[in-house]
């Protein structure tokens, strides 16, 4: 992994966990997509995205993925461990954000998601 990668992977797990804790999402929404963006199948970067969440997720699910050969195991780790540092920072700004304000943030991430995959 390059020094440029490990700084985009790092990114990823930092905005997921920074998600996860501001508004409650990060792994499949979050992941998913920037992982797609940076190059990735759709199923590398499902598989790298529940290997990243490996001990809040099922094991079975990251098991079939990882018989099938879709998950990169480097990415996965330094996601998971930069997950951990932005769902702690996330989750102390969002118990200072209004809850209607929070919702609507909320709401603008899934939209932007969803546009984005939709006209693709």
């Amino acid at each position: 992994m390059t020094t440029s990668t490990f700084i985009i992977v790092l990114g990823i797990g930092l905005l997921a966990g920074m998600l996860s804790g501001l508004i409650g999402i990060g792994g499949g929404i979050v992941m998913v997509p920037m992982l797609v963006l940076i190059g990735f199948s759709q199923h590398q970067a499902q598989g790298t995205s529940l290997a990243a969440l490996f001990p809040p997720v099922m094991f079975l699910a990251v098991l079939n993925y990882h018989k099938a050969g879709h998950i990169n195991w480097k990415y996965a780790m330094v996601i998971s461990a930069f997950f951990v540092v932005g769902s702690y920072f996330g989750s102390k700004v969002a118990l200072n954000i209004n809850e209607k304000l929070l919702q609507k943030i909320f709401a603008v991430i899934l939209v932007l998601v969803a546009a984005k995959m939709w006209f693709k």
